[in-house]
């Protein structure tokens, strides 16, 4: 999740905790901070990810009523889009901050990825899981796909990121305090997405600094090529 909760400072980062991990997971859910975050941004005004877009109708259908679901544990987030985020790059524009994302760089990953992106594919979605700050759709990775975008970008500018990448599709953050039985139980009712997540185009996009749920403005697109692989043939 790109943001205040992604940036924090490397010193009170932390490993990837998941409720489905009964041993080593969180203890209760993580309430969210909804204030500014003024030393986080300094005044900037908008920051970039690399993003799956989600646009297929079903799974769309699904996140709603995942959502609805869930009401009294998360916050809504109506305006911005159903995403995977693939690479968090910091705060967009020339600057003097080690955060900052400059356009060259957007231009280097662009570049790098028009030649090295590959085909479309289906990625598999699993059961709904849960960090301790937001629930979530997992997304798998069979093939490697995402690794390799992931390194592509690598190659055009360092990520700003303190924990390990784990692909997921937010369903939203959590507005209260609650153990991890009750999590694993409330998870557990809410039926299974959609087995795949097509990815047919990759995006760059921005949203602003100061507003938690703001709308994704997408910036840049990189096609995929048409040929869809799967790790089990074609869903």
């Amino acid at each position: 999740m790109a943001g205040p909760v992604a940036a924090m400072p490397a010193a009170v980062s932390i490993g990837v905790m998941l409720f489905s991990d009964p041993i080593g997971g969180p203890a209760e859910t993580l309430v969210a901070d909804l204030r500014d975050y003024p030393e986080w941004h300094r005044g900037r005004r908008r920051y970039g990810i690399w993003m799956l877009p989600v646009d297929d109708p079903a799974l769309l259908d699904y996140i709603d009523a995942a959502r609805a679901q869930l009401a009294d544990l998360i916050h809504p987030s109506p305006r911005r889009q159903a995403h995977v985020t693939i690479y968090v790059c910091g705060f967009h524009g020339a600057g003097d901050h080690d955060d900052d994302f400059p356009p060259h760089r957007l231009d280097r990953q662009v570049a790098l990825l028009e030649a090295h992106a590959g085909t479309g594919c289906a990625l598999p979605l699993a059961p709904l899981d849960s960090f301790a700050s937001a629930a979530f759709i997992p997304v798998g990775d069979p093939m490697g796909r995402l690794a390799r975008w992931r390194e592509v970008l690598a190659e055009g500018s360092r990520e700003i990121r303190q924990a390990p990448y784990v692909a997921h599709i937010t369903l939203g953050l959590y507005r209260r305090c609650v153990p991890a039985e009750v999590i694993r139980q409330r998870l557990g009712t809410v039926a299974a997405p959609p087995s795949w997540l097509r990815a047919t185009e990759l995006r760059y996009a921005t949203y602003e600094a100061q507003d938690h749920f703001g709308p994704l403005r997408c910036i840049r697109r990189v096609a995929l090529a048409t040929a869809l692989e799967t790790a089990a043939g074609t869903p």
